[in-house]
């Protein structure tokens, strides 16, 4: 069976869908309370390339499950209408297409980072390795 929608023409019409926001943009709102950054990428991109500090990980996999008050899987933490919620992937096609399911969902919260982890890190922004980030978890529930 051919393909008749291509990933890229799927990631062209989230992208026209979604807030995108710059590497810059995103940086400087990171201490603002009411912004959640959420990494969406595998475990083993987190392990091999670190993430954003504050990001909350959220594999792409599950992210319907854990945004949904329905699910068994649900994570509270997107339940706060307060936040906005910005998705991030290793090139932004990801986060674009996980962005545009989540409005599908009803989200108005959310947005996604313009290039992805890729851009991130060429801005040569703040960057923490998962020993890092699982210290600042461990401070923020002072573990």
């Amino acid at each position: 069976m051919p393909i008749t929608k291509g990933f890229q023409v799927l990631v062209d019409e989230a992208m026209a869908q979604v807030t995108t926001h710059s590497v810059a943009a995103v940086r400087t709102r990171m201490s603002d309370p009411n912004v959640q950054i959420v990494d969406i990428r595998d475990p083993r991109e987190l392990e091999r390339e670190g993430t954003l500090p504050g990001a909350l990980l959220a594999p792409r996999g599950m992210l319907e499950f854990w945004v949904d008050p329905a699910s068994p899987y649900f994570k509270p933490v997107f339940a706060d209408e307060s936040k906005q919620f910005i998705l991030f992937c290793g090139a932004g096609w990801r986060s674009a297409l996980a962005t545009k399911t989540l409005q599908d969902m009803g989200m108005t919260n959310v947005a996604h980072i313009d290039g992805g982890f890729a851009a991130w890190k060429k801005a040569a922004a703040p960057i923490v390795t998962m020993a890092q980030h699982k210290a600042e978890s461990a401070a923020r529930q002072g573990a």
